[in-house]
């Protein structure tokens, strides 16, 4: 046995594997989950999205391990051009979360995604927000750079992709009016005690293997699946509105840039996103988040033997910040 899960219960109730991209925390959750009958919960923010496989980097083969499906949970939830917030992130993990530890599995949560890990692990406290017609049509009016500013008025950039598009800053603009206007009541959500694991390689790494890893997927079909996307109905804008993958391919496909330039400036845009998840992680470790963190470079079974080792050592210890 990896470890004694009913110990485990007695102090914990969530695993939690997380990494930025290309770091493999999904073959290792897929690993762990074997090992302990259990479940995947997916923080991924673009991965709930059906027909977006490869730019989302799935992985879906990790889930088959041994001959044995792993079960997953929050993937391919939602079709392509839906748009999905934290609000409703927080509220289907719960929902699955629950139905998990009903029939005796463990739940293991595994993602990049900073604001979905963030927002279970330390219970933000959220409200639906309903769309703004009124408020939208007069923000539309605005320059990008003045929409900017309002929402940096309103409160601290810390999520960088609020910015990426006009129509992502009017959205944060309408969730920040809304929590002014509207005072917050408690949700009912069950408190989350994680223990919380981390994969990591170092940067010179970590750069290399975003790198082959982009040009893995581009020859296995990328762009063929957002042309798939555009073929279906969805506008270039809804795809460039999920950023990365989607939105340096459909410039490429209706011609606004050359391949050569689209792969150089998606594995750049790559590498930043990378840099914006570890700074996330180390934010979650200002706040009071203890992640444990595993060299990406070990072997899958030395990883393994490694979260094994933490598990236990922080159950022989109640006095050490797990």
């Amino acid at each position: 046995m990896l470890f004694d899960k009913d110990k485990f219960f007695e102090r914990y109730n969530l695993l939690v594997i997380l990494g930025p991209t290309a770091s493999g925390k999904t073959s290792l959750a897929t690993r762990l989950a074997y090992d302990l009958d259990g479940e995947i919960l997916s923080a991924d923010s673009r991965q709930v999205y059906r027909g977006m496989d490869l730019g989302t980097g799935k992985d879906l083969e990790d889930y088959t391990v041994e001959g044995r499906q792993i079960p997953y949970h929050l993937i391919d939830i939602l079709e392509a051009g839906e748009k999905y917030n934290v609000f409703e992130y927080q509220r289907d993990f719960f929902k699955a979360y629950e139905d998990i530890i009903s029939r005796g599995k463990f739940p293991i949560m595994c993602g990049g995604t900073g604001l979905y890990l963030d927002a279970i692990i330390r219970n933000y406290n959220l409200l639906e927000v309903p769309a703004n017609p009124e408020l939208r049509q007069n923000l539309e009016q605005k320059s990008m750079d003045e929409l900017i500013e309002m929402l940096r008025s309103m409160k601290k950039l810390h999520n960088k992709t609020d910015i990426d598009t006009k129509k992502r800053v009017i959205r944060a603009i309408e969730i920040e009016m809304y929590y002014r206007e509207n005072p917050l009541e408690r949700t009912n959500y069950p408190q989350i005690y994680p223990l919380v694991i981390g994969v990591m390689y170092d940067r010179k790494t970590e750069r290399e293997r975003i790198t082959e890893r982009l040009h893995n997927r581009l020859q296995q079909g990328m762009i063929e699946e957002v042309q798939q996307l555009l073929d279906k109905g969805l506008s270039p804008e809804d795809l460039i509105y999920y950023g990365l993958e989607y939105k340096y391919i459909t410039l490429y496909l209706i011609g606004q840039i050359s391949y050569d330039e689209m792969v150089r400036k998606l594995n750049t845009a790559i590498h930043k996103f990378a840099k914006r998840q570890r700074t996330w992680f180390r934010r979650m470790e200002r706040l009071g988040v203890k992640i444990h963190w595993i060299d990406g470079h070990l072997s899958l079974n030395k990883k393994i033997l490694k979260v094994k080792h933490i598990v236990e050592k922080c159950l022989q210890n109640t006095n050490e910040n797990c």
